[in-house]
């Protein structure tokens, strides 16, 4: 290092490429064993040797297991001047990993040495060995099981001697069988085996970490000989050899060429190829015979053969099963149930046409009976009847059906015409006289035919049902009940096909019940959705059938393609009349249950209403004038909706005349609430705050005639019980003739002034409840004192007149300072502010004046004795 500096740039950069390759040499990695078991601990030491001069005095030495630091390293100097690192991994949990010895040289780390642990198991005892003599590769194949990973590489040995006795003293040593990695079998040649000697084998299984056997297996090879399969082939029908009987088949076989000379037993299974049928066994077949016949198959079914092989009377192994051989049972005639229906239609006077239609009924597991419903080209009957008079038992191996005959029988002759019809359909349409009574239906194929079905025409003389209904469960299906007639039918016949007017409305399937007691079924066959049925239900008795019974029915409804067009037939100025044509019905279309009318203002304010589905037309009501509306109808049905046509209208406007006339009798409704409140007002009198009550004097008692007190003129008048009350007022009411008054003349005596004739005098006396704040004089006179004398007439247009009669007493006990307008004239401000009254004329008793701005006085009415009765 200290060189450095001395050298060229070139040079020291050299050097320090350099470097790192000599610090690989410095270090040297030693371990306490390079294999130990997974978990166990192992210790390390890394030792840097004293002739790596460039390193510093005392240079750090790290440890990295894989990519990870590990803590832990214990550092020293030793005195032959090296250092010596040294760790312990307490778990080794990896299988193989690389140990690191490290140095730090900068800011990297560099790698002295590594070294690779690894970890694992001992190797575990093979099991399950067991070996086979094959003799096609004339050699002892023996297979074990190695048992679990031990995560190290693990050696196997099939070691093996020959031995006499039970495999206890070893005689001749056998080479060892190495396989192949990674298998678990291996092989000894003949060449080392003698066939009839016994052998001990054992299987060894070795690695670093020990070593384990398995146990000892003693065997004569040729008692673990395993034979190849046979060859099966089918046998040839020849003339020396009978026909097969139905259900039966002839198969043979040849053996492995070199096992001719063993003595073997052989096995075979057959299993038809129909769904998923298991495995049947025929156990000890004799194989010098090489030929077999099977029998007790189902006819006409197809089969799958195997056989297997080992040797007979002596230890063996089974061969494998042979290649599989198919062969067909011959065929038997069938054996079947046929149900029949039939329609017919008159042609002529002696001839009917006749449409017969069968199905066979249904066979579980054989293809000869298909479990299916026929569709038949039906024509329009004119009569329908039929039974299977003579239904007999469904065979499991009924046989294949190639075809039906459907045959004539008089009834006077017991041979049979040639076949009406002979078809591979299940329906056949032909004549006959219009006296014939039935025919006769066969099932047949190469084996023969099946037992006669007869089939009866019979007529219409049975009760009817008493009720037909239907409910469609989903769209596939669709339930048909009905109500059992008395006496009860043996069996039902039940039709559905599409309504008329469908094009394939003359299809239709049907299906016979011989329960006579149950009172519905299931239609699930050629049942499509969104359709119209017709589904015909007839009653079938011992020799005679009942009328048939009709129904449609849908099996699922779709939703109506359109609602009804919505249109204006009248409109107002708050209603309007609606009106709609609805739609014609559709074949699979739901029908209407109801509709449901929705309007909405300019304020989007919505209202509805629901109808029946017979209406046709509604009138809105409560709408306003001028106004705009929407209106919308739905069409519903039991599982749809549907919107019609929306509609926009505008209610009329108001004519300037009746608006006027909504204005009047708006105005009138106006001025009869005020007059019914000034009404009440008057008729109920209560005290205002703000100006006193005036009563009407003329049409109210005098005694009412008292004004409200407002709390800022609040005065008392003096108890009666006071000695010094002062004098009561005293109001005089003159009442006129109409006649023209005469002059005026004062006679009385008492003070008063001269007044005409007819006068009657009131006097009114004050509230002796109410204290008075005036001060009174001091005389304390009892006297009565003339307040006002009223004079006027009821005649009279002209203003009344009042006089101030010879009474020395102020008005009110008082001058207010700002007298009021109704106060009397003489009481009027003066110039100097201080009241002047005015001077009487000495010549008269009384002052005569017009009546001026006296409101108490202006509303008095001046009536005569009868009118003051209220007083």
């Amino acid at each position: 290092m200290v060189g450095l500096g001395t050298c060229s740039l070139a040079e020291a950069a050299l050097i320090i490429l350099l470097l790192p390759r000599s610090l690989e040499e410095c270090g040297h990695i030693s371990l306490s064993a390079p294999i130990v078991r997974l978990g166990d601990p192992i210790t390390a030491s890394c030792v840097i040797s004293q002739n790596c001069s460039h390193l510093g005095p005392e240079p750090q030495i790290l440890w990295k297991l894989e990519a990870e630091l590990q803590p832990g390293g214990r550092q020293q100097h030793l005195p032959n001047g090296t250092q010596l690192s040294t760790i312990t991994l307490p778990h080794l949990n990896y299988s193989q990993a690389l140990l690191s010895c490290c140095l730090r040289w900068g800011n990297s780390l560099q790698i002295l040495d590594q070294a690779k642990l690894q970890a694992g198991y001992p190797p575990a005892t093979p099991h399950n060995v067991s070996c086979l003599m094959n003799l096609t590769t004339n050699s002892l194949i023996c297979q074990w099981e190695p048992g679990p990973d031990t995560h190290l590489p693990t050696n196997f040995t099939l070691k093996s001697f020959k031995s006499r006795g039970n495999c206890q003293t070893q005689e001749d040593s056998i080479p060892d069988c190495v396989p192949e990695d990674g298998q678990s079998h291996c092989s000894i040649p003949r060449k080392h085996l003698q066939l009839y000697q016994n052998l001990g084998i054992w299987v060894e299984a070795k690695n670093a970490l020990g070593t384990s056997v398995s146990q000892k297996l003693c065997l004569v090879p040729m008692d673990v000989v395993k034979l190849e399969p046979p060859t099966l082939w089918a046998l040839e029908p020849s003339p020396e050899v009978p026909p097969l009987q139905p259900g039966c088949l002839r198969l043979r076989w040849e053996t492995w060429k070199p096992s001719l000379h063993i003595e073997q037993k052989c096995e075979l299974r057959h299993q038809p190829q129909l769904g998923e049928a298991s495995w049947d066994l025929v156990g000890a077949l004799p194989s010098r015979t090489l030929r077999y016949e099977l029998c007790g198959l189902l006819p006409s079914t197809a089969y799958t053969l195997q056989m297997r092989c080992t040797r007979w009377r002596l230890p063996g192994h089974w061969s494998d099963w042979s290649p599989s051989l198919e062969l067909i049972t011959t065929q038997r005639a069938p054996i079947v149930r046929l149900d029949t229906w039939w329609r017919q239609r008159q042609l002529g006077p002696r001839t009917v046409d006749v449409q017969l239609f069968w199905k066979v009924m249904p066979s579980e597991g054989h293809p000869s009976t298909p479990d299916r419903p026929c569709e038949l080209g039906l024509r329009t009957p004119t009569g329908l009847g039929g039974l299977d008079a003579f239904p007999m038992p469904l065979e499991k191996d009924s046989g294949q059906i190639q075809g039906y005959l459907v045959s004539w029988r008089h009834s006077d002759q017991t041979g049979a015409d040639p076949p009406l019809c002979n078809t591979t359909e299940l329906n056949c349409t032909f004549q006959l006289p219009s006296e014939a009574r039935g025919v006769v239906l066969e099932a047949y194929n190469t084996a023969g035919t099946s037992r006669p079905t007869p089939v009866v025409f019979l007529e219409s003389r049975g009760p009817p049902l008493a009720r037909l209904h239907t409910v469609a469960r989903d769209p596939h299906s669709i339930w048909v009940g009905w109500e059992p007639p008395s006496p009860q039918p043996r069996g039902y016949v039940i039709e559905w096909g599409l309504a008329p007017p469908s094009p394939s409305s003359s299809q239709k399937a049907w299906r016979m019940e011989h329960n006579g007691s149950i009172a519905g079924t299931l239609l699930q066959e050629n049942i499509r959705p969104f359709q119209l049925y017709e589904i015909t239900v007839t009653p079938l008795y011992q020799d005679t059938k009942g009328p048939s019974q009709h129904i449609y029915a849908y099996s699922q409804e779709m939703a109506p393609s359109h609602g009804p067009e919505l249109h204006l037939r009248h409109i107002g100025k708050t209603w309007a009349q609606l009106e709609w044509v609805p739609e014609a019905p559709e074949l699979g279309k739901s029908p209407l249950t109801h509709y449901t009318i929705f309007w909405n203002n300019a304020q989007d304010q919505s209202f509805s209403t629901v109808l029946n589905a017979s209406s046709h037309s509604f009138v809105l009501r409560g709408l306003e004038p001028a106004s705009l509306y929407h209106v919308y109808l739905m069409a519903a049905s039991q599982a749809w909706t549907i919107n019609s046509t929306s509609l926009t209208l505008m209610t009329l406007a108001l004519e300037e005349s009746e608006l006027h006339i909504l204005l009047g009798l708006l105005g009138l409704l106006v001025l009869f609430i005020c007059l019914c409140g000034a009404a009440q007002l008057c008729c109920r009198p209560r005290k205002n705050a703000l100006w006193p009550s005036v009563p009407d004097p003329a049409h109210s008692s005098l005694g009412s005639w008292v004004p409200t007190i407002m709390a800022e003129d609040t005065f008392q008048l003096p108890s009666l019980r006071d000695p010094g009350m002062p004098p009561i007022t005293k109001i005089t009411v003159l009442e006129e003739e109409e006649k023209k008054p005469g002059p005026w003349e004062s006679n009385d005596s008492s003070g008063t002034c001269s007044l005409p004739t007819l006068v009657q005098a009131y006097v009114l006396q004050g509230d002796p409840r109410v204290p008075s704040t005036q001060s009174q004089s001091q005389s304390g006179t009892s006297d009565q004192v003339l307040y006002v004398q009223v004079l006027g007439s009821p005649t009279d247009p002209g203003p009344g007149h009042y006089l101030r009669c010879d009474s020395t007493q102020p008005l009110l006990g008082g001058l207010t300072p700002s007298p009021k307008s109704y106060e009397n004239l003489w009481f009027q401000t003066s110039p100097l502010g201080t009241p002047e009254p005015l001077v009487p004329n000495p010549e008269d008793d009384c002052i005569f004046g017009p009546l001026l701005d006296f409101p108490l006085l202006q509303g008095l009415q001046v009536s005569g004795v009868e009118g003051l009765g209220g007083f």
